[in-house]
């Protein structure tokens, strides 16, 4: 069985494309894997086939990257339009990561009258590869496109509905068109060939079937990405793309040497977690051996499953789609041998997750199985991310989108019988102080037997931003003995943990100068009271401000977009650093820049609507900063509110 992925923007039409070739030669098997993933199982020209379909949106990259892994060819479906052209940019980036050699379906040629040439080249601002175009169109007197010229065979085909294409001779006012479009298909086909280079510098004629078992090399071996034209949803242009699937796309045993995994056994493509049913991991197998009990990752393999549900009880074939019940151990994103497991490319995850959210249980008693299941998901769920604040304990998860969130949650309720709720994350603003402060704090408390006794004398003081806590002590005569110092040091460190604004406190320097303790009633416990209250009182006189976290974020922006960023940056109230080329990604923009830090929400929701989702941030703590005027003002209040 041969395996591609096809993707693209919403609306593109790559599902009724998938729909309509799995359906050019008999009844396909269609399963619904997931809500991300649906998988067609079909045959044609006898030839076993699957198609993985993944839902639109970048969302998703992260799930088209793990289907791409266990690829053999990737199909980029794009609607008619130039100007939509930067819609397809991140699946391009992630195909040219991937290495998997591409196909370019440019759909709905019927509803659209722009120039192909247009189209492809504004497609080529964002691939390194060169996107070569293998049909010129066929239009009527009113511009619409009626059918195809293939420029190897140079045979025309008019589209017929709901019958296959016609043979006719090629349009007299297409022939210019046509020679000229197959002159330039030519001349870039012969950069891989130099016998090809000698019949164009010769002015003869190659061979059609020279030219396709040419493009056929380059195309395995990921040298050029070719690009078809039809409509999916009148069968126009399927075949063509279908053929040329078939000639084209390299066999499997690339799949190993593309990811970096000697001779692995099978792939994770992706997992869904099942109410009554548990956790199902959807395989390729790469190699044979696979099969019910048979020793995978470092464990057996349970139940297997065929795409149609039915029990596949004799050994799979190289190629073959599976899917593995009561597999806890298999997870996708991995790359499988018998004894253990390679981790996938990164490029497999998609893009970093920046909506950051904490979800906590409706009901406290669900606690651990709310953590149970995210722990699940997130293994599940490349475009998700899990872990611990560190202030409240409660699970803050990152994901690609609010829509992405809504899905989380109607997973944990529907799949885990698990009600959450989210909120924003808190606890992100620090304080500290502006001037030093002397203080005398003496704990004394009497209550029969031993008592409690610890005086101490300490100079609180502000140190540089990021300086973090500093203690030290200048006491005389053993004032303070030794071994209670260490207790005053912890009391002072308890102190900052909430300072008089409702904050950790940071960048303070506390000095023990001097003291008195008692030979029977102090004790640790004491003097970290001692120091603990007497920091206390410090902080309160030594003019708190609060801080805000500011962060040095990385924007991953199609080129066209960058110059909006300066303005939005400033907007933010952040501080731009630059932008330059992305090394590896042609079209593609890193924007650097320093913004707040309670800003990223804006930012996020800003950058989706900028871009039309194509860019995305990852961010990075670089440093605090005093917050002024009102927006400190309403930073104070609304923590004296949370705290009360």
């Amino acid at each position: 069985m041969r395996c591609f992925t096809i993707l693209g923007p919403s609306q593109a039409g790559k599902t009724t494309l998938l729909k309509a070739l799995s359906e050019l030669d008999g009844r396909p098997t269609v399963a619904d894997f997931s809500d991300v993933l649906t998988v067609r199982e079909f045959t044609y020209l006898n030839e076993p086939w699957a198609g993985f379909d993944i839902a639109g949106g970048p969302d998703y990259l992260g799930h088209a990257g793990e289907a791409l892994a266990a690829s053999d060819a990737a199909i980029l479906c794009v609607a008619p339009d130039p100007d939509a052209a930067v819609l397809a940019a991140p699946y391009l980036r992630l195909i040219e990561a991937s290495g998997v050699p591409c196909f370019i379906f440019i759909n709905k040629m019927d509803l659209d009258e722009a120039r192909i040439r247009d189209i492809v080249a504004s497609l080529q601002a964002y691939a390194n590869h060169h996107i070569v175009l293998r049909q010129a169109p066929i239009r009527d007197a009113d511009g619409h496109v009626v059918g195809a010229v293939d420029l190897i065979s140079e045979r025309a085909w008019e589209y017929q509905e709901g019958k296959p294409s016609k043979l006719i001779e090629i349009p007299d006012d297409l022939h210019d068109r046509e020679q000229e479009a197959r002159g330039e298909l030519l001349e870039h086909l012969a950069d891989f060939d130099d016998h090809l280079m000698e019949e164009l510098i010769e002015d003869r004629e190659p061979p059609t079937d020279e030219v396709y078992k040419i493009l056929a090399e380059a195309h395995r071996d990921n040298a050029v990405i070719a690009a078809y034209l039809g409509a999916a949803s009148h069968g126009n242009g399927l075949t063509r793309l279908m053929k040329a699937l078939r000639h084209e796309a390299p066999r499997m045993d690339q799949i190993g040497a593309r990811l970096g995994v000697e001779a692995p056994l099978a792939i994770g493509v992706a997992s869904e977690t099942r109410r009554h049913v548990g956790k199902s991991t959807l395989l390729r197998a790469l190699a044979p051996g696979i099969q019910h009990a048979a020793p995978l990752a470092g464990g057996g393999i349970g139940n297997l499953t065929g795409m149609d549900g039915k029990p596949a009880n004799e050994p799979l074939e190289p190629g073959t789609l599976a899917i593995a019940v009561k597999s806890d151990h298999l997870e996708p994103g991995f790359a499988y041998t018998a004894d253990g497991s390679a981790p996938l490319p990164g490029w497999t995850r998609g893009r970093a997750p920046g909506y950051a959210r904490i979800l906590m249980p409706a009901n406290e008693r669900d606690d651990a199985r709310l953590s149970a299941a995210l722990t699940r998901l997130a293994a599940s769920d490349p475009g998700m991310e899990t872990e611990q604040d560190s202030e409240t304990g409660h699970v803050v998860v990152r994901l690609q989108s609010p829509i992405h969130m809504r899905r989380i949650l109607a997973k944990l309720k529907d799949e885990f019988g698990v009600e959450a709720e989210e909120q924003p994350v808190s606890g992100i603003y620090r304080e500290t102080i502006t001037k030093p402060v002397d203080t005398h704090h003496r704990h004394r408390k009497q209550s029969g037997g031993a008592g409690q006794f610890a005086d101490v004398h300490l100079t609180v003081r502000p140190q540089g931003r990021g300086a973090g806590f500093a203690f030290d002590e200048t006491v005389k005569g053993g004032a303070v003995p030794k071994n209670y110092i260490p207790a005053v040091e912890h009391g002072a460190q308890d102190a900052l943990q909430q300072g008089p604004l409702g904050f950790t406190v940071v960048d303070v320097a506390v000095t023990l100068t001097d003291g008195k303790h008692h030979a029977v009633d102090s004790s640790d416990h004491a003097f970290r009271t001692a120091a603990k209250n007497g920091v206390r009182e410090a902080l309160e006189q030594a003019g708190p401000v609060v801080l805000q976290p500011i962060e040095r974020v990385e924007i991953h922006v199609p080129s066209v977009y960058s110059g909006s960023l300066v303005a939005l940056a400033g907007s933010l109230k952040g501080q731009v650093l630059g932008f330059e080329g992305h090394g590896k990604a042609r079209g593609w923009d890193v924007f650097q820049a320093l913004i707040p830090a309670p800003a990223k929400e804006e930012l996020f929701q800003a950058l989706g609507g900028l871009t039309h989702g194509t860019a995305w941030f990852e961010a990075q703590f670089d440093h605090y900063e005093e917050l002024h005027g009102k927006d400190a003002e309403k930073v104070r209040q609304a923590r004296a509110e949370e705290l009360a």
